[in-house]
């Protein structure tokens, strides 16, 4: 069911690393963040799918994958624009190529 969704998110770690190392010798920087289970409509969505494919009930699909949560709440989108407004900035003027994992603890890598 998500097998598009994977595969899609693994070009994006290496486009990534490719971006960086051939953008590096102008001073550009490249990254992305990988997002974990964020409070959005995308998860509205998912969860109907979930409710067809596996039987679930509204909010279910969200309230199981957040469980394992290491910080004990799924991400809002503050928290991602928090990440973004960071690797935007001069503070990560030495970070590139890099795929941030900004999950709250589900994945630890």
């Amino acid at each position: 069911m998500l097998g598009v969704y994977s595969a899609s998110k693994f070009a994006v770690k290496g486009l990534t690393q490719t971006a960086a190392k051939e953008l590096a010798p102008h001073k550009i920087t490249v990254n992305s963040y990988c997002p974990g289970i964020v409070g959005t409509g995308m998860w509205e969505r998912l969860d109907e799918k979930m409710m067809e494919h596996m039987g679930t009930k509204k909010g279910e699909a969200f309230a199981k994958f957040s469980e394992g949560i290491a910080l004990g709440r799924p991400q809002t989108p503050k928290d991602v624009a928090d990440l973004v407004s960071f690797l935007a900035s001069p503070n990560s003027d030495y970070i590139t190529g890099q795929n941030i994992l900004t999950d709250g603890g589900m994945v630890f890598n």
